[in-house]
């Protein structure tokens, strides 16, 4: 399978049949507008005591330091919306992420059957993947493979799924066909800045104060 295109479809095609609801490509590159604004989004202290969030910063912006020789970040959605609503008013309110089994365990499985079929069918393709399990800047890379925008309250905006979905990354050294980032759809609405309770997003969008954060709480 040497054509450019070819590999890029089986990818693609392979992600939607192991169920991800979305799945978009990125060129592996530096990411150094990204860098500046982690860079400044820490030293206003907005981690909190989230000390981890100042290590391996580099990792964090530059996949090459992940996978050595990296071309290519495949972005992954895998929606987590689910019908059941809870009745009992009384009980302790649970995210809907959490009703079904550790998404971690869940999504690891399928991305090691993913890298697997790569390999079985492209050839000797090196590669690492990752669910919420290491230093990966998971939106910025799905915002450029064209997964979404990042919207005024900092999260990752799929047209059709809005938020509602777990991300996982790919990081192979193949070359692929690299994908178009969304335009923001944000536009002049607040709705999220105003309905914030702890007044964690800035009042212009897309910062936001960890340490002000609800989920800050459970970190």
């Amino acid at each position: 399978m040497n054509s450019l295109s070819a590999r890029t479809n089986f990818i693609k095609s392979t992600a939607h049949a192991l169920g991800f609801s979305h799945v978009g490509i990125a060129k592996a590159k530096r990411l150094d507008a990204e860098a500046e604004k982690l860079e400044q989004w820490l030293a206003n202290g907005f981690q909190g005591k989230m000390a981890y969030l100042e290590n391996h910063f580099e990792k964090r912006v530059d996949p090459t330091r992940l996978v050595p020789g990296a071309k290519s970040v495949v972005s992954l959605l895998y929606n987590y919306h689910s019908q059941e609503k809870q009745t009992d008013a009384s009980a302790p309110k649970i995210s809907t992420y959490a009703y079904g089994q550790d998404y971690h365990f869940v999504i690891k499985k399928k991305l090691r059957q993913f890298i697997q079929e790569i390999r079985d069918k492209i050839g000797a393709v090196e590669g690492r993947c990752f669910v919420d399990s290491a230093p990966v800047l998971e939106r910025d890379w799905a915002k450029y493979a064209g997964v979404g925008w990042i919207g005024k309250n900092t999260l990752l905006i799929n047209p059709k799924s809005g938020s509602y979905f777990f991300l996982a990354e790919l990081i192979i050294d193949l070359e692929l066909a690299a994908d178009q980032p969304l335009k923001d759809y944000c536009g002049t609405c607040t709705k999220c800045i105003e309905a914030c309770p702890t007044d964690a997003i800035s009042p212009g969008g897309y910062i936001v104060d960890g340490s002000k954060c609800i989920s800050y709480l459970t970190f």
